[in-house]
């Protein structure tokens, strides 16, 4: 069996990702293959427990590490259950974020080091990682305003800074691996950001899929 490719949609709050995560799934079945979509943290029930309890800040204050930890340990189970037994039947992969947002929040954001997540990357993923990465990038006055007036969880309520600090980390890391790394301008019109996002994904469908037919 020809193995899957695996896209993650990435980028800060209010750039759209959830809307354009049903969109990129839809344009993968229109090029003719099975879908799964999922997220993270999340995908599984250990990964949605973890979620829960740290997007509803019901936790007290966790260290930057502990943050990461949790992170990795719920993408370990998510890679096992959902996202390697995908990919290995064939089926292609949409992810509301995986191990870049890692970088970005709780490395960028809260400051733990690239060596130890380098560590974490290299020992959970063990080499499985997207083939597509759509970073959806706006500026963050532009995020604010759409998630203005909904309940805020653990990491939208940080402050103006912090969210400085992840959106530049996301921007390094575009800029460190940008054959994978695809940024879409998520200030733009919905239809041009889809636009954007529908080029790149026919352009794995032309480099990944003539291995699935």
């Amino acid at each position: 069996m020809t193995r899957g490719a695996f896209i993650s949609l990435e980028g800060g709050e209010g750039v759209g990702k959830s809307t354009n995560l049903a969109f990129t799934a839809d344009a993968v079945r229109r090029a003719g293959f099975d879908v799964v979509t999922t997220r993270e943290p999340g995908g599984t029930e250990l990964g949605e427990r973890i979620r829960g309890w740290i997007l509803g800040g019901d936790h007290g204050k966790l260290s930057a590490e502990v943050e990461a930890l949790l992170m990795f340990a719920a993408r370990a189970r998510h890679l096992d259950e959902v996202i390697r037994p995908a990919l290995e039947s064939g089926k292609w992969v949409v992810c509301d974020r995986f191990t870049d947002a890692t970088f970005a929040y709780q490395g960028g954001g809260r400051g733990v080091s690239r060596a130890l997540l380098d560590t974490l990357k290299t020992e959970i993923e063990k080499g499985t990682e997207p083939d597509l990465t759509l970073l959806l990038d706006a500026p963050l006055d532009v995020g604010a305003s759409r998630i203005g007036g909904r309940e805020l969880d653990h990491f939208e309520r940080e402050q103006r800074p912090f969210f400085e600090r992840v959106r530049a980390a996301y921007l390094d890391l575009a800029a460190r691996y940008p054959s994978r790394i695809k940024i879409v301008d998520a200030s733009a019109p919905l239809c041009e950001v889809q636009r954007r996002i529908g080029e790149h994904v026919a352009a794995l469908v032309e480099r990944f899929g003539d291995r699935q037919r």
